[in-house]
């Protein structure tokens, strides 16, 4: 917590976590939940992204049933940005 935040912020912040959290369980398959978990640690603002997304697709009803860790993977493949490949030719 930090010191700008009043208790009231705070729980709120807690809870919005909390229902995010609740939704993610509801709509991903248990592997697909620990990829994002895994890249939650590695890069937390795609992993910010694509709760998004998903959290937005479902609010929309736009999801039939849970997202496996393939679809998941089609997903983050889509939202990264393409990496840049540079060549260097040598005289």
């Amino acid at each position: 917590m930090s010191f700008s935040e009043s208790p009231d912020q705070d729980k709120q912040n807690h809870d919005m976590v909390a229902q995010k959290e609740q939704i993610l369980k509801q709509i991903l398959s248990p592997d697909a939940r620990m990829r994002l978990n895994n890249i939650k640690m590695v890069k937390p603002e795609l992993s910010d992204l694509v709760e998004q997304y998903l959290i937005g697709m479902a609010s929309q009803g736009k999801m039939n049933s849970q997202i496996n860790d393939n679809q998941l993977k089609q997903i983050l493949l889509s939202i990264q940005q393409p990496k840049r490949d540079f060549k260097i030719n040598r005289i």
